[in-house]
């Protein structure tokens, strides 16, 4: 009778939303990226496949650019 579990709703991804990133803005970025630096997983940030592959895209474009740092 202990083994109940509630159901996670199933995260949204944003980009697919509408949500436009710009890898100038580090604001949006820091979003997708941890107190280290490291890119978040897709099971975390919620994007889909498409959109985690051109989110690590951006970020890395925004690390050469030093629009955000590498680490902290």
């Amino acid at each position: 009778m202990g083994d109940f579990k509630p159901r996670r709703r199933k995260k949204v991804c944003q980009l697919c939303a509408g949500k436009e990133l710009d890898f100038m803005n580090a604001d949006d970025m820091r979003k997708f990226i941890n107190e280290k630096g490291k890119i978040l997983p897709r099971r975390v940030t919620g994007t889909c496949a498409k959109h985690q592959r051109e989110l690590a895209r951006l970020i890395k474009r925004s690390r050469m650019m030093a629009v955000i740092p590498f680490t902290k």
